[in-house]
Order: structure tokens, then C-alpha cells, then sequence
């Protein structure tokens, strides 16, 4: 029997996509949409508060393209905290304005492939870090999901670990020649969404999006084993950004 690989799990990621009601927010007077404005900016305060007690962590960015037009990326202890912020995006003046174009949900993940020394690895502080991490307010950001190939001769789920491990660690020599230029985060998402992982990258320049993405495709375990869904790329949005955005 193949032998599975054990994954140590943080905090639960949601990737919540919305478009705006354009047509409906022009049309609003200028009293509501204060009052959307104040109720997104109170919204921001407060997760900016969770993430400064270090209680989880958000980002939020403009999306290129018509597949929707802003992305909030939250990440949490529980998945009840998950839904609450749900909720009260919907409840809050702006989500009159807000519809929802697509959503992720999964949790960020760090598989066991290399031996660990310590019995409760999670514990290790640069482990931990990565496992409850605080998002980069980078210029630009990159979201896609993944899933391994079960076809055939090209099953994913029939190697051996060790034949797994390896390709997976020259992949991430890949990886590594992008350090500082690309910054990473795995969720694993089988049995949360339809497809098995989400990768969130960031980066200052939105060119090594093409060049990372690009070189990994040669990989083998991508060219042979890799299945990927949509891509969405966007533009950093701060507190202050989100105003002007939104002003008419």
C-alpha cells in the first residue's frame, strides 16, 4: 500500500471574492455611500486589530479582469471566525453592494516529507510561523488552485513517498531561486473545496508571476502530475487605497 504523507495544519484561509454592484453604487446617494465606506473601513480596523493581537491575519486586493473585482484573503484559528467575517461582510452596508463571485476555502498545510528531530514539530518557532503566518502586504498577489493528476500511469497517488518527496524537493529548488522576488503560502483544501490545494502568491513585480509559474511547469512534478483551475492576479488595496477606489 502507498503510504500516506502526514501534514501539519494552521490557520483555516478564505479567499473571498466579490464584484461590485457598480451600476447600484453610482446610483446611491452620497449619505449611503458614506456609510458603506465607514462600515468597510470599521471592518478593516477590526481585522487589523486580530492581526496585530496576532489572532489571525487579512489582505485585501483589486482583481485584474472581469472574474471579480476585489479579493479579501483571511486567515484564522477556527472556521467559525471564518464564517463570522462572511457575515458580517454581507451584514455591513457595503455588502448591499457586494456580489459574491467566488470563494476558496482551505487551510494552510506543511507536509511531512523531510524527517523532523523534534516529536511536536509544529512547536518549532520557524515551523509555527509558517503553519499561523501574517500575510504580505506586497504590491501584487497571484491565487490559483491545484489538484494532482489520477490518470493512468500519471497517479499522483500511486508513487512511493520517497519517489513523492523527491520530486516535490526539486520543485522547490525551483522555488528558491525566487526567494525575496516571491513569497508563497500552500493551503490544503482536500475534502474543504474542489480541488485539492490553493496556492497564494506575492510579489512587488507582477512579471515573476509569469516566470515562476512558467519555470515550474518544467518541473516533473507539475509537467507530469500538476492540474491547475483559474488564475486570479491583483493589485494591493490598503486602508487608505480602498476609499479612493470606491469614490465616484
Amino acid at each position: 500500500m502507498v503510504e500516506p504523507v502526514e501534514t501539519m495544519d494552521g490557520w483555516y484561509s478564505l479567499h473571498d471574492f466579490r464584484t461590485i454592484d457598480w451600476t447600484s453604487w453610482k446610483l446611491a446617494s452620497e449619505e449611503e455611500r458614506k456609510e458603506a465606506i465607514t462600515d468597510i473601513q470599521q471592518l478593516l480596523a477590526k481585522w487589523d486589530e486580530t492581526e496585530e493581537a496576532k489572532n489571525g491575519s487579512h489582505v485585501l486586493y483589486n482583481i485584474i479582469g472581469q472574474k471579480a473585482d476585489l479579493m479579501f484573503m483571511f486567515l484564522r484559528p477556527t472556521t467559525n471566525e471564518l464564517a463570522a467575517i462572511e457575515t458580517a461582510i454581507n451584514k455591513s452596508k457595503m455588502g448591499e453592494f457586494l456580489i459574491p463571485a467566488h470563494s476558496y476555502f482551505s487551510v494552510v498545510e506543511l507536509s511531512k516529507y523531510r524527517p523532523y528531530k523534534e516529536e511536536h514539530p509544529e512547536l518549532i518557532p520557524e515551523v509555527a510561523k509558517r503553519l499561523r503566518p501574517i500575510l504580505p502586504k506586497w504590491e501584487h498577489i497571484c491565487f490559483y488552485p491545484m489538484d494532482r493528476r489520477r490518470y493512468g500511469d500519471e497517479n499522483w497517488y500511486t508513487l512511493e513517498k520517497d519517489v513523492r518527496a523527491k520530486l516535490l524537493y526539486e520543485h522547490s529548488m525551483t522555488g528558491r531561486k525566487y526567494a525575496g522576488k516571491v513569497s508563497q503560502i500552500i493551503t490544503g483544501s482536500i475534502g474543504f473545496d474542489d480541488w485539492e490545494w490553493g496556492v497564494t502568491l506575492f510579489a512587488h513585480d507582477p512579471l515573476q508571476f509569469k516566470k515562476i509559474v512558467y519555470e515550474m511547469r518544467f518541473d516533473e512534478v507539475s509537467s507530469k502530475y500538476g492540474e491547475f483551475g483559474e488564475f486570479f492576479v491583483g493589485n494591493y488595496l490598503s486602508n487608505q487605497d480602498i476609499v479612493s477606489f470606491l469614490e465616484i
